[in-house]
């Protein structure tokens, strides 16, 4: 399956619109290395917006970091649902625990959001590997504060919460930190960016 074609026609489709994709902003991403150049190319693809390859920022280590994690099928931890659906041909675990009830009960007792208190659960319960946030600025925060605080191993963040309370400033702040990330500039972001993001890491992992 190649970016969800699974057919002849589908893989036609999908190959003319990586052809229109790099000739858009094929000078946007000269700079990047050829893993880093498919990630962007998938989120535009995936977006049909060229801008996130003027918005999307890559720490040296985000893709290393995140290839090594990913052969060693440590686990990947999303935000929401959507973001654990997109995610395809892992071997590894796929992790979502933002309706589990021990969530729902911290969230509660400390006043947070689910979607922090699911960072929060997954440290509890030892996870280690990619954390992949596409929607939820407050499990951004989360993940910085505990990996600061040494309680949970993050091999790299997939940071790129959408929307206009948080999101920016989530962003900026983990492009702040020592953490391997991927992040987008100002309130961009959203699902079909962390899940490109993550396909396309799985996708060169098993190249």
């Amino acid at each position: 399956m190649f970016m969800g074609a699974s057919t002849k026609q589908g893989y036609d489709i999908a190959n003319k619109s990586r052809e229109i994709v790099r000739t858009l902003i094929k000078e946007d991403i000269k700079d990047l290395n050829l893993e880093e150049q498919d990630i962007v190319e998938r989120i535009v693809h995936s977006t049909a917006d060229t801008e996130y390859a003027k918005l999307v920022n890559i720490s040296p280590n985000f893709v290393s970091n995140s290839l090594k994690a990913l052969k060693n099928n440590e686990d990947i931890l999303t935000d929401i649902n959507m973001v654990k659906t997109g995610i395809t041909q892992y071997d590894g675990k796929v992790e979502c625990f933002i309706k589990n009830k021990e969530v729902v009960k911290i969230a509660k007792e400390e006043k947070i959001t689910r979607a922090a208190a699911a960072i929060e659960y997954a440290a509890k319960n030892d996870f280690q590997g990619i954390i992949a946030i596409g929607n939820a600025p407050t499990a951004l925060y989360k993940a910085i504060e505990l990996y600061d605080t040494g309680e949970i191993a993050i091999a790299s963040i997939v940071g790129v919460p959408v929307g206009f309370v948080g999101a920016a400033d989530s962003k900026e702040a983990l492009k702040n930190t020592k953490i391997p990330n991927i992040t987008t500039h100002g309130p961009k972001g959203g699902t079909p960016v962390a899940v490109a993001t993550v396909n396309s890491l799985i996708q060169s992992s098993k190249n």
